[in-house]
């Protein structure tokens, strides 16, 4: 099964390599560029596949040695060194061949609230917030703020900011879920460790393929901006409120310095939260074939515990526990990041068995 569709594959990366030395593909730019990008991704299976045929080939001719009394010994340690290579570049097929997530390359909207632990739960939120921006400075990602709402001491009630970047969804989509955190709040005096949560939702941006939004289905409110900001805060209405009529959603941004910013800002966060409640009710119809297998995607779904007292972070969908607790929270995140995409792999690779 596996060695039919590596074929499937390599027929249509023999086809893309044609097709790009066609002169009519190469003055259709975006059809030259749809096929190299498909070529480029169907390099990345092609080239272990390549390796896995040659190294099926010297099986066989090692094989034929095994007659030879004289190189026997010789031919037998050789076969075990290429079917150990031959099963590791399977597993890597495998995972290779798995369907990709189509909104792997998108860009997110992230949206971060405090939840039970009043003050403290406010600076957990404010921290998780820092985490994610240290790590998208990281990847050299790009931040934009869309919605904030801070408290005193650093806390954050609400944070809506988007993350621009390759690769920000494929990284980040399994932070969606209840954070926890335990530990000795600074405004506990009695020493006292308590638990305390935030929500983080993680969504792909919609591009305008996705969501189509109609001028006469909009209600658009300019008001001042309050709050720290710019020289503009409470001089001019600045900030953006956008009502979908159909559905009934408002968005608002104030966090850009004009108006035309605030108001692509909160465009973006209406046409994101539609395409999510569109792929929420898809996946609800799917219940049975949910395609993330290391949670169930619900936002209520407790999936972290961040341990102070103990240095410790656990992910309990996974029962993956580090104690590296600061290092994360300074935004090395990849190791938790790496362990959920790989039980997740596994899961799928399971399913498909």
């Amino acid at each position: 099964m596996l060695e039919h569709k590596l074929s499937k594959v390599e027929e249509r990366y023999k086809e893309l390599e044609r097709s790009l030395s066609d002169p009519k593909v190469i003055s259709d730019r975006e059809k030259f560029q749809n096929y190299s990008k498909e070529f480029s991704e169907l390099n990345d299976v092609i080239l272990p596949y390549r390796e896995l045929k040659n190294i099926n080939k010297e099986i066989e001719e090692t094989k034929n040695l095994l007659k030879d009394k004289e190189m026997e010994e010789l031919a037998k340690s050789e076969l075990a060194v290429l079917q150990q290579k031959k099963e590791e570049l399977n597993g890597k097929l495998e995972i290779l061949l798995l369907p990709k997530d189509p909104n792997d390359d998108k860009n997110i909207i992230m949206e971060i609230r405090s939840g039970t632990g009043g003050d403290e739960a406010a600076l957990f939120a404010g921290e998780l917030l820092r985490m994610y921006m240290r790590f998208g400075e990281k990847n050299r990602w790009k931040i934009d703020f869309i919605s904030t709402n801070a408290t005193g001491l650093g806390g954050y009630k609400e944070a809506i900011f988007s993350i621009i970047g390759k690769g920000a969804y494929r990284k980040l989509k399994y932070e969606g879920g209840v954070h926890r955190v335990q530990r000795v709040p600074a405004t506990e005096s009695g020493g006292r460790v308590h638990t305390s949560a935030a929500s983080v939702v993680v969504m792909p941006e919609a591009e305008d393929v996705d969501i189509q939004i109609e001028t006469k289905d909009l209600k658009i409110d300019a008001f001042r901006s309050s709050g720290p900001g710019g020289q503009n805060v409470n001089k001019v209405s600045s900030a953006i409120r956008i009502t979908h009529l159909p559905s009934g959603l408002v968005v608002a941004c104030q966090e850009q310095k004009s108006q035309h910013q605030n108001k692509e800002q909160a465009m973006k966060l209406l046409k994101t939260r539609l395409f999510e409640a569109k792929e929420e009710e898809q996946y609800k119809k799917r219940a049975s074939e949910r395609k993330i297998m290391v949670g169930s995607g619900d936002r209520s779904e407790k999936i972290r515990t961040y341990n102070f007292p103990q240095g410790r972070i656990t992910d309990h969908r996974i029962n993956f526990t580090i104690y590296k607790l600061q290092q994360v929270m300074d935004g090395d995140l990849d190791e938790v990041i790496e362990a959920l995409a790989t039980a997740d792999r596994v899961a799928k690779l399971a399913k498909m068995k």
